[in-house]
Protein backbone atom coordinates (compact mmCIF):
# COMPACT_ATOMS: atom_id res chain seq x y z
CA UNK A 1 0.00 0.00 0.00
CA UNK A 2 2.75 2.22 -0.35
CA UNK A 3 1.17 4.18 -3.56
CA UNK A 4 -0.53 6.72 -1.85
CA UNK A 5 2.85 9.18 -1.22
CA UNK A 6 0.74 12.49 -0.32
CA UNK A 7 -2.81 13.81 1.05
CA UNK A 8 -5.47 14.96 -1.51
CA UNK A 9 -5.32 18.16 0.98
CA UNK A 10 -1.81 18.85 0.49
CA UNK A 11 0.28 19.84 -2.49
CA UNK A 12 -0.06 21.60 -5.97
CA UNK A 13 -3.85 20.60 -6.65
CA UNK A 14 -3.05 19.92 -10.66
CA UNK A 15 -0.25 17.28 -9.54
CA UNK A 16 -2.64 15.66 -7.00
CA UNK A 17 -4.97 15.48 -9.86
CA UNK A 18 -2.74 14.21 -12.52
CA UNK A 19 -1.36 11.49 -10.11
CA UNK A 20 -5.45 10.25 -9.96
CA UNK A 21 -6.20 11.29 -13.50
CA UNK A 22 -3.52 9.85 -15.88
CA UNK A 23 -4.12 6.61 -14.17
CA UNK A 24 -7.48 6.73 -14.97
CA UNK A 25 -7.26 8.30 -18.11
CA UNK A 26 -5.09 5.27 -19.32
CA UNK A 27 -7.27 2.77 -17.94
CA UNK A 28 -10.41 4.31 -19.31
CA UNK A 29 -8.14 4.00 -22.78
CA UNK A 30 -7.66 0.29 -21.93
CA UNK A 31 -11.30 0.58 -21.73
CA UNK A 32 -11.76 1.25 -24.75
CA UNK A 33 -9.70 -1.39 -25.92
CA UNK A 34 -12.29 -3.63 -23.68
CA UNK A 35 -15.35 -2.36 -25.57
CA UNK A 36 -14.32 -1.92 -28.80
CA UNK A 37 -12.27 -4.69 -29.85
CA UNK A 38 -15.24 -7.14 -29.92
CA UNK A 39 -16.37 -4.32 -32.65
CA UNK A 40 -13.15 -4.07 -34.72
CA UNK A 41 -12.80 -7.75 -35.07
CA UNK A 42 -16.47 -8.58 -36.00
CA UNK A 43 -16.26 -5.79 -38.42
CA UNK A 44 -13.41 -7.51 -40.27
CA UNK A 45 -15.24 -11.25 -40.51
CA UNK A 46 -15.01 -12.24 -43.74
CA UNK A 47 -18.66 -13.20 -44.23
CA UNK A 48 -21.18 -10.34 -43.76
CA UNK A 49 -19.12 -8.38 -41.61
CA UNK A 50 -21.49 -5.14 -41.98
CA UNK A 51 -24.54 -7.17 -40.62
CA UNK A 52 -22.58 -8.88 -37.88
CA UNK A 53 -21.24 -5.35 -36.93
CA UNK A 54 -24.43 -3.89 -37.26
CA UNK A 55 -26.39 -6.46 -34.90
CA UNK A 56 -23.39 -5.84 -32.14
CA UNK A 57 -24.45 -2.26 -32.29
CA UNK A 58 -28.07 -3.45 -31.43
CA UNK A 59 -26.70 -4.74 -28.40
CA UNK A 60 -25.46 -1.33 -27.51
CA UNK A 61 -28.11 0.11 -25.10
CA UNK A 62 -28.66 -3.54 -23.25
CA UNK A 63 -25.19 -3.43 -22.75
CA UNK A 64 -25.76 0.69 -21.64
CA UNK A 65 -28.93 -0.55 -19.67
CA UNK A 66 -26.63 -2.52 -17.39
CA UNK A 67 -23.69 -0.59 -16.82
CA UNK A 68 -26.04 2.42 -16.42
CA UNK A 69 -27.27 0.19 -12.98
CA UNK A 70 -23.37 -0.48 -12.22
CA UNK A 71 -23.26 3.44 -12.25
CA UNK A 72 -26.49 4.06 -9.73
CA UNK A 73 -25.01 1.60 -7.20
CA UNK A 74 -21.37 1.60 -7.70
CA UNK A 75 -20.39 4.86 -8.34
CA UNK A 76 -22.96 6.86 -6.57
CA UNK A 77 -21.62 5.73 -3.70
CA UNK A 78 -17.98 6.99 -4.82
CA UNK A 79 -18.77 10.96 -3.34
CA UNK A 80 -20.39 9.88 -0.34
CA UNK A 81 -17.46 7.59 0.35
CA UNK A 82 -14.60 9.96 -0.12
CA UNK A 83 -16.36 12.77 1.48
CA UNK A 84 -16.95 10.48 4.86
CA UNK A 85 -13.08 9.27 4.20
CA UNK A 86 -12.27 13.26 4.08
CA UNK A 87 -13.69 14.17 7.16
CA UNK A 88 -12.12 11.21 8.87
CA UNK A 89 -14.97 8.69 9.60
CA UNK A 90 -13.64 5.50 8.29
CA UNK A 91 -16.69 2.96 9.67
CA UNK A 92 -18.85 5.24 7.85
CA UNK A 93 -17.08 4.74 4.46
CA UNK A 94 -16.65 1.03 4.64
CA UNK A 95 -20.59 0.98 5.20
CA UNK A 96 -21.28 2.81 1.93
CA UNK A 97 -18.79 0.56 0.00
CA UNK A 98 -20.64 -2.81 1.55
CA UNK A 99 -24.09 -1.37 1.04
CA UNK A 100 -22.91 -0.68 -2.51
CA UNK A 101 -21.58 -3.89 -3.34
CA UNK A 102 -24.79 -6.05 -2.00
CA UNK A 103 -27.18 -3.09 -4.30
CA UNK A 104 -25.01 -4.48 -7.29
CA UNK A 105 -25.40 -7.81 -6.61
CA UNK A 106 -29.20 -7.69 -6.17
CA UNK A 107 -29.56 -5.90 -9.65
CA UNK A 108 -27.68 -7.84 -11.63
CA UNK A 109 -29.35 -10.99 -10.61
CA UNK A 110 -33.06 -9.38 -11.35
CA UNK A 111 -31.76 -7.80 -14.99
CA UNK A 112 -29.58 -11.33 -15.75
CA UNK A 113 -33.61 -12.93 -15.37
CA UNK A 114 -35.17 -10.07 -17.16
CA UNK A 115 -32.77 -10.15 -20.08
CA UNK A 116 -32.49 -13.92 -21.00
CA UNK A 117 -36.55 -13.71 -20.49
CA UNK A 118 -37.15 -10.78 -23.12
CA UNK A 119 -34.18 -11.13 -25.16
CA UNK A 120 -36.30 -11.18 -28.46
CA UNK A 121 -38.82 -8.44 -28.06
CA UNK A 122 -36.53 -6.11 -26.65
CA UNK A 123 -33.27 -6.56 -29.56
CA UNK A 124 -36.48 -6.08 -32.15
CA UNK A 125 -38.23 -2.70 -30.55
CA UNK A 126 -34.48 -1.57 -30.37
CA UNK A 127 -34.36 -1.43 -34.60
CA UNK A 128 -33.29 -5.25 -35.43
CA UNK A 129 -34.31 -6.64 -38.83
CA UNK A 130 -33.99 -10.54 -39.45
CA UNK A 131 -31.12 -10.31 -40.86
CA UNK A 132 -29.14 -8.44 -37.54
CA UNK A 133 -31.45 -10.35 -35.07
CA UNK A 134 -29.41 -13.40 -34.94
CA UNK A 135 -26.18 -12.08 -34.50
CA UNK A 136 -27.41 -9.43 -31.67
CA UNK A 137 -29.07 -12.43 -29.94
CA UNK A 138 -26.13 -14.59 -30.17
CA UNK A 139 -24.19 -11.89 -28.57
CA UNK A 140 -26.21 -11.31 -25.14
CA UNK A 141 -27.38 -14.68 -24.80
CA UNK A 142 -24.11 -14.71 -23.62
CA UNK A 143 -23.05 -12.35 -22.19
CA UNK A 144 -26.36 -11.80 -20.19
CA UNK A 145 -24.60 -15.03 -17.80
CA UNK A 146 -21.54 -12.37 -16.77
CA UNK A 147 -24.16 -9.74 -15.96
CA UNK A 148 -22.98 -10.06 -12.15
CA UNK A 149 -19.00 -9.76 -13.09
CA UNK A 150 -19.45 -6.96 -15.37
CA UNK A 151 -21.21 -5.23 -12.49
CA UNK A 152 -18.90 -5.55 -9.69
CA UNK A 153 -16.12 -4.88 -11.47
CA UNK A 154 -17.35 -1.45 -13.18
CA UNK A 155 -19.12 -0.26 -9.75
CA UNK A 156 -16.99 -1.58 -7.50
CA UNK A 157 -13.64 -0.14 -8.75
CA UNK A 158 -14.57 3.57 -8.32
CA UNK A 159 -13.69 2.74 -4.42
CA UNK A 160 -10.51 1.89 -5.33
CA UNK A 161 -9.22 5.08 -6.91
CA UNK A 162 -10.80 7.06 -4.33
CA UNK A 163 -8.37 5.57 -1.83
CA UNK A 164 -5.50 6.90 -3.62
CA UNK A 165 -4.80 4.11 -5.37
CA UNK A 166 -5.73 4.95 -9.19
CA UNK A 167 -2.96 3.01 -10.39
CA UNK A 168 -4.79 -0.48 -8.64
CA UNK A 169 -7.92 0.52 -10.05
CA UNK A 170 -6.44 1.13 -13.85
CA UNK A 171 -5.11 -2.60 -13.78
CA UNK A 172 -8.73 -3.71 -12.73
CA UNK A 173 -8.76 -2.62 -16.92
CA UNK A 174 -6.02 -3.68 -18.02
CA UNK A 175 -6.10 -7.19 -16.80
CA UNK A 176 -9.20 -7.40 -18.72
CA UNK A 177 -8.45 -5.95 -21.67
CA UNK A 178 -5.49 -8.00 -22.15
CA UNK A 179 -7.48 -10.99 -21.46
CA UNK A 180 -10.15 -9.97 -24.01
CA UNK A 181 -8.17 -8.94 -26.85
CA UNK A 182 -6.06 -12.54 -26.76
CA UNK A 183 -9.34 -14.30 -26.43
CA UNK A 184 -10.96 -12.20 -28.95
CA UNK A 185 -9.31 -13.51 -32.32
CA UNK A 186 -8.81 -16.99 -31.17
CA UNK A 187 -12.53 -17.55 -30.41
CA UNK A 188 -13.98 -15.63 -33.21
CA UNK A 189 -11.68 -16.67 -36.04
CA UNK A 190 -9.48 -20.15 -34.52
CA UNK A 191 -12.29 -21.48 -33.24
CA UNK A 192 -15.04 -20.21 -35.78
CA UNK A 193 -17.26 -18.88 -33.19
CA UNK A 194 -18.21 -15.25 -34.67
CA UNK A 195 -19.93 -13.51 -32.53
CA UNK A 196 -20.75 -15.85 -30.05
CA UNK A 197 -16.58 -15.97 -29.74
CA UNK A 198 -16.85 -12.31 -29.08
CA UNK A 199 -19.24 -12.61 -26.17
CA UNK A 200 -17.54 -15.79 -24.65
CA UNK A 201 -14.39 -13.63 -24.04
CA UNK A 202 -15.74 -10.76 -22.67
CA UNK A 203 -17.33 -12.62 -20.28
CA UNK A 204 -13.77 -14.29 -19.36
CA UNK A 205 -12.38 -10.94 -18.86
CA UNK A 206 -14.69 -9.78 -16.94
CA UNK A 207 -14.85 -12.62 -14.46
CA UNK A 208 -11.07 -11.91 -14.10
CA UNK A 209 -11.53 -8.32 -13.66
CA UNK A 210 -13.87 -8.71 -10.86
CA UNK A 211 -11.50 -11.30 -8.91
CA UNK A 212 -8.86 -8.73 -9.00
CA UNK A 213 -11.37 -6.04 -7.65
CA UNK A 214 -12.37 -8.00 -4.70
CA UNK A 215 -8.86 -9.56 -3.72
CA UNK A 216 -8.44 -5.69 -3.31
CA UNK A 217 -10.91 -4.52 -1.22
CA UNK A 218 -11.09 -7.66 1.31
CA UNK A 219 -7.05 -7.58 1.74
CA UNK A 220 -6.14 -6.67 5.42
CA UNK A 221 -4.02 -4.00 4.61
CA UNK A 222 -6.31 -1.97 2.47
CA UNK A 223 -6.91 1.34 4.10
CA UNK A 224 -11.44 0.95 3.79
CA UNK A 225 -12.13 -2.65 3.38
CA UNK A 226 -15.26 -4.53 1.83
CA UNK A 227 -16.22 -6.42 5.02
CA UNK A 228 -18.58 -9.13 5.35
CA UNK A 229 -20.38 -7.82 8.63
CA UNK A 230 -20.98 -4.39 6.21
CA UNK A 231 -22.38 -6.22 2.90
CA UNK A 232 -26.17 -5.74 4.62
CA UNK A 233 -28.98 -3.26 3.62
CA UNK A 234 -29.66 -0.22 5.18
CA UNK A 235 -32.02 2.53 3.75
CA UNK A 236 -30.68 5.66 4.64
CA UNK A 237 -27.36 4.50 3.07
CA UNK A 238 -28.94 3.00 -0.13
CA UNK A 239 -31.19 6.11 -0.32
CA UNK A 240 -28.12 8.45 -0.29
CA UNK A 241 -25.87 6.03 -2.88
CA UNK A 242 -29.07 5.77 -5.32
CA UNK A 243 -29.70 9.71 -4.79
CA UNK A 244 -26.01 10.37 -6.08
CA UNK A 245 -25.55 7.68 -8.14
CA UNK A 246 -28.87 8.67 -9.95
CA UNK A 247 -27.09 11.48 -12.06
CA UNK A 248 -25.12 8.74 -13.82
CA UNK A 249 -27.75 6.22 -14.13
CA UNK A 250 -29.36 9.10 -15.66
CA UNK A 251 -26.64 9.66 -18.03
CA UNK A 252 -26.10 6.01 -19.02
CA UNK A 253 -29.58 5.19 -18.79
CA UNK A 254 -30.44 8.63 -21.41
CA UNK A 255 -27.48 7.18 -23.23
CA UNK A 256 -29.62 3.56 -23.50
CA UNK A 257 -32.48 5.37 -24.55
CA UNK A 258 -30.84 7.53 -27.19
CA UNK A 259 -28.99 4.33 -29.06
CA UNK A 260 -31.91 2.90 -29.09
CA UNK A 261 -33.89 5.78 -30.49
CA UNK A 262 -31.27 6.22 -33.16
CA UNK A 263 -30.96 3.10 -34.42
CA UNK A 264 -34.95 2.23 -34.78
CA UNK A 265 -34.89 5.86 -36.37
CA UNK A 266 -32.01 5.12 -38.83
CA UNK A 267 -33.47 1.97 -39.88
CA UNK A 268 -36.76 3.66 -41.08
CA UNK A 269 -34.90 6.31 -42.83
CA UNK A 270 -32.03 4.37 -43.99
CA UNK A 271 -31.81 0.88 -43.48
CA UNK A 272 -29.13 -1.85 -41.84
CA UNK A 273 -26.24 -0.12 -43.20
CA UNK A 274 -26.94 3.24 -41.34
CA UNK A 275 -27.30 1.05 -38.02
CA UNK A 276 -23.56 0.02 -38.44
CA UNK A 277 -22.69 3.73 -39.30
CA UNK A 278 -24.01 4.52 -36.00
CA UNK A 279 -22.36 1.62 -34.38
CA UNK A 280 -18.80 3.16 -36.03
CA UNK A 281 -19.91 6.42 -34.23
CA UNK A 282 -20.21 5.41 -30.78
CA UNK A 283 -17.03 3.39 -31.33
CA UNK A 284 -15.42 6.34 -32.39
CA UNK A 285 -16.92 8.15 -29.46
CA UNK A 286 -15.99 5.82 -27.22
CA UNK A 287 -12.16 6.24 -28.11
CA UNK A 288 -12.34 9.98 -27.62
CA UNK A 289 -15.04 10.40 -24.85
CA UNK A 290 -13.77 8.09 -22.71
CA UNK A 291 -10.58 9.87 -21.26
CA UNK A 292 -11.60 13.26 -20.29
CA UNK A 293 -14.07 10.79 -18.03
CA UNK A 294 -11.10 9.98 -16.68
CA UNK A 295 -9.79 13.35 -16.04
CA UNK A 296 -13.10 13.96 -14.44
CA UNK A 297 -12.87 10.95 -12.55
CA UNK A 298 -10.00 12.00 -11.52
CA UNK A 299 -10.43 15.03 -9.84
CA UNK A 300 -13.65 13.77 -8.32
CA UNK A 301 -12.14 12.59 -5.09
CA UNK A 302 -9.58 15.54 -4.92
CA UNK A 303 -12.80 17.68 -4.88
CA UNK A 304 -14.77 15.69 -2.60
CA UNK A 305 -12.02 14.89 -0.58
CA UNK A 306 -10.97 18.98 -0.07
CA UNK A 307 -14.35 19.54 0.60
CA UNK A 308 -15.12 17.71 3.12
CA UNK A 309 -12.11 19.33 4.36
CA UNK A 310 -12.96 22.72 4.22
CA UNK A 311 -10.13 23.71 1.99
CA UNK A 312 -12.73 25.53 -0.46
CA UNK A 313 -9.97 27.61 -2.29
CA UNK A 314 -7.99 24.57 -3.63
CA UNK A 315 -11.97 23.24 -4.73
CA UNK A 316 -11.82 26.08 -7.28
CA UNK A 317 -8.34 25.52 -8.21
CA UNK A 318 -9.32 22.10 -9.09
CA UNK A 319 -12.79 22.69 -11.24
CA UNK A 320 -10.48 25.14 -12.95
CA UNK A 321 -7.66 23.03 -14.03
CA UNK A 322 -10.24 20.06 -14.89
CA UNK A 323 -12.03 22.41 -17.40
CA UNK A 324 -9.14 24.30 -18.97
CA UNK A 325 -7.69 20.25 -19.80
CA UNK A 326 -10.87 19.21 -21.02
CA UNK A 327 -11.52 22.00 -23.09
CA UNK A 328 -8.07 21.37 -24.78
CA UNK A 329 -8.35 17.93 -25.23
CA UNK A 330 -11.99 17.68 -26.87
CA UNK A 331 -10.64 20.40 -29.56
CA UNK A 332 -7.69 18.27 -30.44
CA UNK A 333 -10.22 15.39 -30.82
CA UNK A 334 -12.55 17.34 -33.06
CA UNK A 335 -10.07 18.14 -35.35
CA UNK A 336 -8.58 14.94 -35.93
CA UNK A 337 -11.61 13.86 -36.70
CA UNK A 338 -12.48 16.13 -39.34
CA UNK A 339 -9.21 16.16 -41.15
CA UNK A 340 -8.83 11.87 -40.74
CA UNK A 341 -12.72 10.89 -40.91
CA UNK A 342 -12.06 7.50 -43.07
CA UNK A 343 -9.41 6.67 -40.92
CA UNK A 344 -11.43 6.19 -38.09
CA UNK A 345 -14.18 4.66 -40.12
CA UNK A 346 -11.69 1.82 -40.92
CA UNK A 347 -10.68 0.63 -37.89
CA UNK A 348 -14.31 -0.75 -37.03
CA UNK A 349 -15.39 -1.69 -41.01
CA UNK A 350 -14.05 -2.59 -44.33
CA UNK A 351 -17.32 -2.46 -46.01
CA UNK A 352 -16.91 0.35 -48.94
CA UNK A 353 -20.36 1.35 -48.59
CA UNK A 354 -20.45 2.28 -45.17
CA UNK A 355 -17.01 4.25 -45.58
CA UNK A 356 -18.35 5.98 -48.45
CA UNK A 357 -21.51 7.13 -46.36
CA UNK A 358 -19.79 7.32 -43.04
CA UNK A 359 -17.62 10.09 -43.87
CA UNK A 360 -19.91 12.95 -44.35
CA UNK A 361 -21.80 11.37 -41.11
CA UNK A 362 -19.14 11.65 -38.31
CA UNK A 363 -18.15 15.01 -39.88
CA UNK A 364 -21.72 16.29 -38.72
CA UNK A 365 -22.35 14.02 -35.61
CA UNK A 366 -18.47 15.23 -33.91
CA UNK A 367 -19.60 19.04 -34.92
CA UNK A 368 -19.16 21.06 -31.44
CA UNK A 369 -17.70 17.88 -29.54
CA UNK A 370 -15.62 20.26 -27.54
CA UNK A 371 -18.69 21.36 -25.23
CA UNK A 372 -18.73 18.04 -23.95
CA UNK A 373 -16.09 19.10 -22.19
CA UNK A 374 -18.20 21.76 -20.44
CA UNK A 375 -20.58 19.15 -19.72
CA UNK A 376 -18.16 16.56 -18.28
CA UNK A 377 -16.80 19.84 -15.96
CA UNK A 378 -20.22 20.88 -14.68
CA UNK A 379 -21.47 17.87 -14.49
CA UNK A 380 -19.10 15.99 -12.66
CA UNK A 381 -18.35 19.00 -10.11
CA UNK A 382 -22.01 18.70 -9.03
CA UNK A 383 -21.66 14.78 -8.48
CA UNK A 384 -18.19 15.34 -6.48
CA UNK A 385 -19.96 18.01 -3.74
CA UNK A 386 -22.83 16.15 -3.66
CA UNK A 387 -25.18 18.55 -5.59
CA UNK A 388 -27.37 15.41 -7.28
CA UNK A 389 -30.29 17.44 -8.48
CA UNK A 390 -28.02 19.68 -10.71
CA UNK A 391 -26.56 16.87 -11.55
CA UNK A 392 -29.70 14.71 -12.54
CA UNK A 393 -31.29 17.30 -14.61
CA UNK A 394 -27.96 18.42 -16.48
CA UNK A 395 -27.42 14.60 -17.31
CA UNK A 396 -31.60 14.37 -18.38
CA UNK A 397 -31.71 17.93 -20.10
CA UNK A 398 -28.68 16.91 -23.04
CA UNK A 399 -29.92 13.87 -24.10
CA UNK A 400 -33.64 12.97 -22.99
CA UNK A 401 -34.81 16.81 -23.52
CA UNK A 402 -32.85 17.79 -26.38
CA UNK A 403 -31.64 14.86 -28.13
CA UNK A 404 -34.25 12.48 -28.38
CA UNK A 405 -37.02 15.00 -29.49
CA UNK A 406 -35.06 16.08 -32.30
CA UNK A 407 -33.70 12.59 -33.62
CA UNK A 408 -37.79 12.05 -34.06
CA UNK A 409 -38.72 15.26 -35.23
CA UNK A 410 -35.15 16.54 -37.41
CA UNK A 411 -35.54 13.47 -40.19
CA UNK A 412 -39.36 14.29 -40.66
CA UNK A 413 -38.18 17.71 -41.57
CA UNK A 414 -36.47 16.76 -44.65
CA UNK A 415 -33.21 16.48 -43.34
CA UNK A 416 -33.50 12.10 -42.96
CA UNK A 417 -31.12 10.46 -41.83
CA UNK A 418 -28.92 13.47 -41.65
CA UNK A 419 -31.33 14.68 -39.43
CA UNK A 420 -30.17 12.00 -36.72
CA UNK A 421 -26.60 12.75 -36.53
CA UNK A 422 -27.21 16.62 -36.52
CA UNK A 423 -29.06 16.25 -32.78
CA UNK A 424 -25.75 15.36 -31.61
CA UNK A 425 -23.77 18.51 -31.98
CA UNK A 426 -26.70 20.58 -31.00
CA UNK A 427 -27.26 18.80 -28.20
CA UNK A 428 -24.03 19.32 -26.64
CA UNK A 429 -23.67 23.13 -27.70
CA UNK A 430 -26.83 23.52 -26.19
CA UNK A 431 -26.45 21.39 -22.89
CA UNK A 432 -22.39 21.62 -22.35
CA UNK A 433 -22.74 25.20 -22.36
CA UNK A 434 -26.21 25.23 -19.41
CA UNK A 435 -24.09 22.61 -17.39
CA UNK A 436 -21.14 24.26 -17.10
CA UNK A 437 -22.82 28.13 -16.58
CA UNK A 438 -24.96 26.78 -13.86
CA UNK A 439 -22.26 25.22 -12.24
CA UNK A 440 -19.86 28.30 -12.26
CA UNK A 441 -22.61 30.73 -10.74
CA UNK A 442 -24.27 28.14 -8.21
CA UNK A 443 -21.05 26.37 -7.20
CA UNK A 444 -18.30 28.04 -8.27
CA UNK A 445 -18.35 31.54 -7.08
CA UNK A 446 -19.52 30.57 -4.29
CA UNK A 447 -16.88 28.57 -3.20
CA UNK A 448 -14.33 29.74 -1.02
CA UNK A 449 -16.53 31.21 1.97
CA UNK A 450 -18.11 28.87 4.17
CA UNK A 451 -19.70 25.48 3.67
CA UNK A 452 -23.22 26.81 4.49
CA UNK A 453 -22.76 28.61 1.18
CA UNK A 454 -22.55 25.90 -0.85
CA UNK A 455 -25.06 23.93 1.64
CA UNK A 456 -27.66 26.40 0.14
CA UNK A 457 -27.24 25.70 -3.26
Amino acid sequence: MKEVKHNFGEGPIWKIILAQAIPLMLAQLVQVLYNVVDRIYIGHMDNNDSMALTGLGLTFPVVSLIMAFAALFGMGGVPLFSIANGAGKKEESERILGNSCLLLVISSVFLTAIGYIFCKPILYLLGASDSTYVYAADYLNVYFGGTIFAMLNVGLNGYIAAQGFPKIGMFTTIIGAIVNIILDPIFIFIFKWGIIGAAVATVISQIVSTVWVLKFLVKKDTPLRLKKENIRFDLKTSGNICKLGTSNFIMQGSSCLVQAVCNTTLMSFGGDVYVGIMTVMNSVRDIFQLPIMGLVGGSQPVIGFNFGAQLYNRVKSAIKFNSFCGMVYTAVAWLLIVIYPSLFIKIFSSDANLIEIGIPSIRIYFFGFIFMALQFSGQSTFQALGKAKYAIFFSLFRKAIIVIPLTLILPHLGMGVNGVFIAEPISNIVGGTASFVTMYFTIYRKIGKTREDISKV
